[in-house]
Formats: structure tokens, sequence, C-alpha cells
């Protein structure tokens, strides 16, 4: 699981920020300041990471169908691995179908989020929420200007976040009523396939071990 939860975080981050990243690293001697854009993916991917992680493994620790069963150990190892894959990967270690319903909504929120920017991942990308968060704060403090890590952000920039989520939420409601609308899944069940779908991640939750009977095709006549 280490191994491939590192690779997908090294996607996950984006191929700009992992180019500036290797850039400063090679200048031995030179402090370079990392830009915006990494500075704000990296803070932002990092802390949903570990938020990612807190709440599966404090959500699933006593779930008989997940962690329940693993030693002390195992459960950090696996709902860790859980609360990072997703934001880009889509692989699972334990039943997702079998986990709370809480968890499956914090893994909704997660996979809509996804990534960074120009990287192996889907959803809004970090860049994009952590830019909503920052104009949602001057918003609320009833500042004229929105500030980012001390720069001022430029209004175009904020049209473009503001977009971007709307759009995301558009889409995954669109979906969710559509799906709803056809098939007998319950709620929980067609929300996280939608989402899961919009942040291009693969989880699937398999029906959560119950039987959904699609409408009947009926032959076409003529």
């Amino acid at each position: 699981m280490i191994p491939i939860a590192a690779a997908f975080i090294i996607g996950g981050l984006g191929f700009p920020v992992l180019y500036e990243v290797s850039k400063s690293l090679r200048r031995q001697g030179h402090r370079r300041r990392w830009s915006l854009h990494t500075r704000i993916t990296v803070l932002t991917y990092f802390a949903l990471a570990l938020l990612g992680m807190v709440f599966v493994i404090a959500l699933e620790w006593s779930n008989p169908g997940t962690l329940g069963p693993l030693s002390a150990l195992q459960k950090l190892l696996v709902g860790g691995f859980s609360g990072l894959t997703p934001r880009t990967a889509g692989f699972n270690n334990v039943d997702v179908g079998a986990m709370n319903s809480s968890t499956l909504l914090v893994t909704d929120v997660l996979m809509f989020i996804g990534g960074g920017s120009a990287g192996t991942a889907g959803g809004i990308k970090v860049t994009t929420f952590a830019l909503l968060a920052f104009i949602i704060a001057a918003e609320v403090r009833g500042e004229p200007t929105v500030h980012v890590l001390d720069r001022k952000l430029a209004a175009p920039v904020q049209r473009q976040a503001l977009t971007v989520v709307l759009l995301g939420v558009g889409a995954v409601v669109l979906g969710t009523i559509t799906l709803l609308t056809i098939t007998g899944m319950d709620l929980d069940d067609v929300l996280f396939e939608v989402v899961s779908a919009f942040g291009t991640v693969g989880l699937a939750l398999r029906t959560r071990g119950r039987r959904y009977e699609l409408p009947e095709e009926r032959p076409i006549v003529g």
C-alpha cells in the first residue's frame, strides 16, 4: 500500500508542482521561493490528505465490515490508505460498500475536490477549492479584496474558481437526480457513484450488498 500511495500522491500533486519542486531541489545553495500555485497546491493537498485519513480512521475504527477486525497498526495503515485514495487513485483495500454513511459523505467530498492541476487527479482541483475558501473568508470578514498568502487575488481568477465549483456541483446534482429517477438505488449509493465518475476516481460501492432491479427491457416491435 505504501508504494502505491506514494505513486498516486506524487502524480496527484500535478506536473507543474513536481517540476518546480525538483528544480528548487537541484539548485543547491540557491534558495528559491516557490510560486503561489505550488504553495497553495502543496499546503491544501496535504491538509486535505491529513483530514481524510483522520476522518476515515475515526469513523471506521469499530466498523466490523472495514477496519474493525484489524489491529491498531493495521487500522492506521489501511484507514490512512482509504483516506488518501479518493483524491485521485481509486484503489480500495476494504469493502467500500460496507463503510458507514458518514464515511461515504467524507469520501464524496474528497473525490469532488480531487488533486492538483495538470496532474493525474480529477475533481475541481485543490487550488480551486483553496481559492474558494479564501474568497469566503474575505467575504465573512467584510474585506473589499481577497488576499492569498500576502498576494491580491485578481477578480477574473475569483470568477473562474466560482464558475468551476458551481459547474461541478451542477453536474453532480443533475447526474444524481437522473440516476435516482431511472434506478431504485438509494441516495447514498447514487451520489457516491456520480461523484466518483465526476472526479474520474474509479471507486464503486457495488450496490453495498443490496440487489437492485433495473426496469425490465421491452422488445422493440415494428
